[in-house]
């Protein structure tokens, strides 16, 4: 049996970056710490996934003080959240496929 994968994108082959698009979508936004906690890795494993999910388009940062201290948030761009939701159909052609 042949599988089609073309609709899966390589940006969510990591589980990391696909988890931090699934909460993304379904969150406005999320910090930092919020997310490191919900997907229990380090501050920098985190933080070189955000990057390059950033650089590709997919999610926006913000950055403002709560108080005196910095607080970084993220939320899915639209094109992050529709190259995703192509990703979540591939999966599920995939899975349904007998």
């Amino acid at each position: 049996m042949k599988v089609d994968i073309s609709g899966l994108s390589k940006f969510f082959e990591n589980r990391i970056r696909l988890g931090i698009m699934s909460i993304l979508i379904v969150n406005d936004s999320y910090d930092f710490n919020s997310l490191k906690a919900a997907l229990g890795v380090t501050d920098g494993n985190l933080a070189s996934h955000l990057k390059a999910l950033e650089e590709n388009g997919l999610i926006r940062v913000n950055k403002k003080f709560i108080g005196k201290k910095p607080n970084t948030s993220y939320s899915a761009t639209e094109s992050g959240e529709k190259i995703f939701r192509i990703h979540l159909k591939a999966l599920e052609d995939i899975i349904r496929k007998k």
